[in-house]
């Protein structure tokens, strides 16, 4: 808990100390912070209710993309440094659709990685992550199958506390 406030504090000062032009960083983590005072609130108090299934499958689909992405900013970072080659084979520009100096390039690129000119090998690394890793997250998880009852068996039958207990358990 104190790491959390301490590392919150450091970025509340680098965003204070960075707006010597603008205001924009202060106002970008303050809203930031507010906005998790008040869902940490409304979960406390119960009024927000959310599906935890489906809450840690859209969060853990988003922590994949973001595992790409770095892994993407690693292979051009070997790239810049001469590790890897291709550097200057770019695998498409959309510069025009996604300009990296508006709020949203610079959101997407801040939390995926996501360039509008990425190199083909960055390309085919985030591919090559990305498809493998999200196809094994999303598949299905089997449950086991029941044990087999032998021939002239009968299934086992409740009592009623044990019914009354397993209603409870329900509720």
């Amino acid at each position: 808990m104190v790491r959390e406030g301490l590392e919150t504090t450091l970025l509340f000062y680098a965003a204070a100390q960075g707006a010597t032009t603008t205001t924009t960083p202060l106002v970008a983590i303050s809203a930031g912070v507010l906005t998790a005072v008040v869902v940490g609130a409304g979960l406390y108090a119960g009024a927000i209710r959310i599906d935890l299934s489906r809450f840690f499958t859209v969060s853990g689909v988003l922590l994949v993309f973001v595992a790409a992405g770095i892994l993407k900013y690693g292979v051009h970072d070997f790239q810049e440094a001469g590790v890897l080659p291709g550097l200057d084979v770019l695998a498409f520009d959309v510069s025009g659709v996604l300009d990296p100096t508006s709020w949203y390039g610079a959101t997407i690129a801040g939390m995926f990685h996501i360039t509008a000119a990425p190199t083909v090998l960055e390309t085919v690394a985030y591919v090559a992550y990305l498809l493998p890793v999200l196809a094994a997250f999303l598949w299905p998880a089997r449950t086991p199958a029941a044990a087999p009852q032998p021939p002239g068996a009968t299934p086992a039958r409740t009592t009623s506390s044990q019914s009354e207990t397993t209603e409870h358990v329900r509720a």
